[in-house]
């Protein structure tokens, strides 16, 4: 078992690296760490001289700028360039912290993969808890257009699962 203060090292250190993912397990306890890798795009508008006549182009230079901002946000985040918000309107969501699971053993199919149709009651996923494993509905009547997580992953609460275009 890993005192605190190791573990505390190991984070310091995996911050300190390159290493995106770490997993460490011994005597039945499982470390998982994860780098949060998210990148935030800020600029800020500049403005020409104002002078009366050039407030228009004022204008048109500070949407200008503002499109190029969300087409550079939208590059940098890879999920959002695999499926558009065009693609789905709605997330199916963890309502808890678990462990998510596609399948309801090992040896059985998937509960749903891309492109299946779903009604509001489908099980989709389950999520274990405490060793209760808390069967997820879809909420709403659709068809899944992309799977966030991984079989096995540690999700948290409010983390989006799914992705469905609703009908």
């Amino acid at each position: 078992m890993l005192k605190i203060q190791e573990i505390h090292e190991l984070i310091k250190r995996i911050d300190e690296s390159s290493i995106d993912e770490f997993t460490f397990e011994t005597d039945g306890t499982k470390l998982s760490l994860k780098k949060n890798k998210e990148q935030v795009v800020t600029t800020q508008p500049t403005f020409a001289s104002a002078q009366p006549s050039a407030q228009p182009s004022i204008h048109t230079e500070l949407t200008e700028q503002t499109t190029n901002t969300e087409t550079v946000t939208k590059s940098d985040t890879p999920k959002d360039a695999s499926v558009t918000k065009a693609e789905y309107d709605h997330e199916i969501v963890s309502p808890m912290v678990g462990t998510f699971y596609h399948a309801p053993s090992p040896d059985k199919d998937p509960f749903v993969q891309v492109g299946d149709k779903v009604q509001a009651d489908t099980i989709v996923c389950i999520v274990e808890a405490m060793k209760l494993f808390n069967e997820i509905e879809a909420d709403v009547n659709g068809e899944i257009v992309e799977i966030l997580v991984e079989n096995g992953e540690l999700v948290e609460y409010g983390q989006p699962l799914f992705r469905v275009k609703t009908v």
